[in-house]
């Protein structure tokens, strides 16, 4: 029933989640849905563990109401991206 509930609440955009947001990984990163502000205040420390566990640094959390698109958002624009390397095979010209 409390499934249901939440899933009302999502669709109407009045659910709750966690917003974290690290500097390394360049990442947002949306947790929930939740039925209270009181309920996703009390999960966010496990995500916060989580992402400190998988080496995250600059963790910053904000519990709102919202309806994300993308649960993850990878910030590409500030890392830097390898250029692939052409190899010359002997015999090629």
């Amino acid at each position: 029933m409390k499934e249901f509930f939440i899933n009302i609440l999502d669709g109407l955009g009045l659910s709750w989640w966690a917003e974290i947001v690290t500097d390394a990984p360049r990442c947002t990163y949306y947790f929930g849905p939740f039925a209270s502000e009181a309920d996703a205040q009390a999960a966010k420390a496990g995500y916060i563990e989580d992402l400190e566990q998988e080496g995250a640094v600059g963790i910053r959390c904000t519990v709102k109401r919202c309806k994300p698109d993308r649960l993850t958002i990878y910030d590409d624009a500030m890392e830097t991206i390898p250029t692939p390397s052409t190899a010359v095979l002997s015999g090629q010209t």
